[in-house]
């Protein structure tokens, strides 16, 4: 198998091997300890805890496909938003209906998955931190400086689990080491706040413990850029402007972090850990380890040459409308000034289907996948010949997260499993969310400045291109019908200019903001909970509702409360076991 990229994280070692050579070497095998097992005695050491470390990293990923699937969010950030919708057929995965329905009860399987991966993140990382101050009380503690590193890539791991617990349940138990809890056993540790003081207390700790570089020159560990950004991060969801402002000048003042000059090498696996990326969580599918974005194969398409998934995960009408721009390549901030755009629901790849010639953000075609736009190398894409259940999902599929072609050797399962890394935390989102305060402030003139460093370098990046002039794709076009010197369709993007209306009021401007926030990071798990604290999502969900209803009839009948919806319910599980610790959330 050729191996495109060595610069990963490995996230397996070889315990048992471990464990086994230190029991050969003792003298008196009456008090060995039993065979395969991870003892105290070989965990606080410097090796057991770097190995507890490693396997603390690897609960990133989460271990369930669809509720558990914590590095990218797509079942709660993307799947319960605007952007995208479940896909595949009416009846697979029904678990999911309920969830972007907004009509989930706390039986639903996907909510304990979430609770489980999330709390066993949480337990790894305590693991870490008892075995570590074990071992500094031995005869053989690890070296100071390495120890402090060591329990500041725990403390960020572990506010990253229980940040990633709070974005679903709201209110939770932030479970600590047996030490620091002293005289509370954790499973009586109540779900009384949202755990934000315990999130920012870790994250200072990493801030002010880990180096500038990534921990033992190995890209993946969190440094302290990546805790700055996630403190900054915890302080945008809780709308704290003034401490999170701060925080994103430092990284922004550092000179440390830039945008890269192509958009998708965002996505792309050859370009990986790059001078945009701040905390990106690593995937590999080398001989013997696979640790995978693992959403990625039931978000690939089912049919076609790259029909290697499950053909969940699909883009809405809405956010490819969202992807419209005039003239002038500027965004069309309110929904019911933009133009509806011809799409193919509902009609075969054998049907002629002319698409849309309206002007279109480039960063479109690299997010959804379309009939009449190259699919990443693997073909001009022919509408419903390659779509699941085009009458249920829609006509769309992702981008993010399926590979290019040329790629298609270094994969697993078939294709199901690919390399790709997720850039977590990267410069876009630093530039955006200092965008959002500036608005706030009323410095309009730096918000526009920040918003144009995205937008121009969405106007210099790579677009997609081949522009196809067969309009009945039952089969792949002759190359005479595509011109792959001429970009794929009507692409115009500008920078706001200077007198911009959008940049006229603080109204406008937080539209702006907003809206290039969804346009450069969708499908990445975000939008749902943007629009939770921004405090719009009733408004623009039911909207959505209303609109899309027209177009997909599951969604008939579904609404948003935002007093019940903002949040999902602590699994029924959870409560069964804990039922006299913690609370469940009184609309479930």
């Amino acid at each position: 198998m050729k191996l495109i990229r060595i610069r990963k994280l490995v996230l397996l070692t070889t315990l048992m091997g471990f464990v086994a050579f230190l029991n050969s070497c003792k003298d008196n095998f009456l008090v060995n300890e039993p065979p395969g097992s991870a003892s105290e005695s070989v965990m606080s050491t410097s090796t057991g805890v770097e190995s507890l470390l490693i396997g603390a990293y690897d609960m990133l990923n989460g271990n369930g496909y669809f509720g558990g699937a914590m590095a990218t969010d797509w079942t709660y950030g993307s799947g319960a938003s605007d952007d995208t919708y479940k896909g595949t057929t009416f009846g697979d995965q029904s678990s999911f209906n309920q969830v972007e329905r907004y009509n989930t009860n706390p039986a639903n399987p996907y909510m304990a998955e979430r609770w489980r991966d999330t709390y066993n993140g949480v337990s790894r990382a305590n693991d870490v931190l008892t075995n570590l101050w074990k071992a500094q009380e031995s005869n053989d503690p690890i070296a100071e400086d390495r120890a402090n590193e060591i329990e500041g890539e725990a403390k960020f791991l572990r506010a990253w689990y229980h940040f990633k617990a709070t974005l679903v349940f709201e209110k939770i138990p932030y479970i600590k080491t047996a030490e620091e809890l002293g005289d509370v056993a954790p499973e009586k540790v109540p779900n009384d706040s949202e755990g934000w003081e315990g999130i920012e207390a870790d994250l200072q700790f990493a801030i002010d413990n880990l180096p500038e570089d990534s921990p033992k020159g190995q890209p993946g560990r969190a440094d302290k850029w990546a805790a700055v950004a996630l403190k900054a991060k915890a302080h945008m969801y809780q709308n704290e402007f003034d401490k999170a402002k701060p925080l994103l000048d430092q990284i922004i003042d550092s000179g440390q972090f830039e945008l890269v000059d192509n958009y998708f090498d965002n996505y792309r696996q050859d370009t990986e850990n790059n001078v945009e990326s701040i905390f990106e969580i690593q995937a590999s599918v080398q001989t013997g380890v696979e640790n995978n974005i693992i959403m990625a194969g039931p978000a690939s398409h089912q049919k076609g040459p790259a029909g290697v998934g499950w053909g969940f995960f699909q883009p809405s009408q809405d956010l490819f409308e969202a992807f419209q721009t005039t003239e002038d390549g500027l965004p069309v901030l309110d929904k019911e000034d933009r133009d509806p755009l011809a799409n193919d629901m509902n009609m075969g790849s054998d049907e002629e289907f002319v698409p849309t010639d309206h002007e279109l953000d480039p960063r479109v075609d690299w997010t959804i996948a379309r009939r009449g736009v190259d699919y990443l190398g693997w073909g001009i894409h022919p509408g419903e010949a390659w779509i699941r259940a085009q009458s249920n999902g829609g006509p769309y599929m992702t981008k993010k997260f399926f590979y290019l072609q040329e790629f298609s050797d270094n994969t697993a399962d078939g294709g199901f499993d690919n390399p790709r890394n997720f850039r977590a935390l990267r410069y876009g989102h630093v530039l955006l969310w200092r965008a959002e305060i500036a608005v706030e402030d009323g410095n309009l003139g730096y918000a526009r400045e920040l918003v144009n460093m995205i937008r121009s370098r969405a106007k210099n990046s790579d677009y997609v291109m081949g522009r196809v002039t067969d309009y009945t794709l039952d089969s792949q076009p002759a190359e005479e019908d595509i011109n792959w010197d001429e970009p794929a369709a009507n692409y115009e993007i500008e920078p706001y200019p200077v007198g911009s209306a959008a940049f006229s009021s603080q109204e406008n401007a937080r539209k702006a903001v907003r809206l290039e926030h969804r346009l450069e990071f969708a499908t990445e798990g975000l939008r749902f909970f943007q629009l939770r604290r921004w405090g719009i999502a009733d408004q623009v969900l039911n909207d959505y509702i209303q609109r899309d209803s027209q177009f997909r009839t599951f969604m008939q009948g579904a609404s948003f409360d935002p007093q019940r919806d903002d949040y999902w319910p602590i699994p029924q599980s959870q409560i069964d076991i804990q039922s006299d610790v913690l609370t469940q959330d009184e609309s479930y």
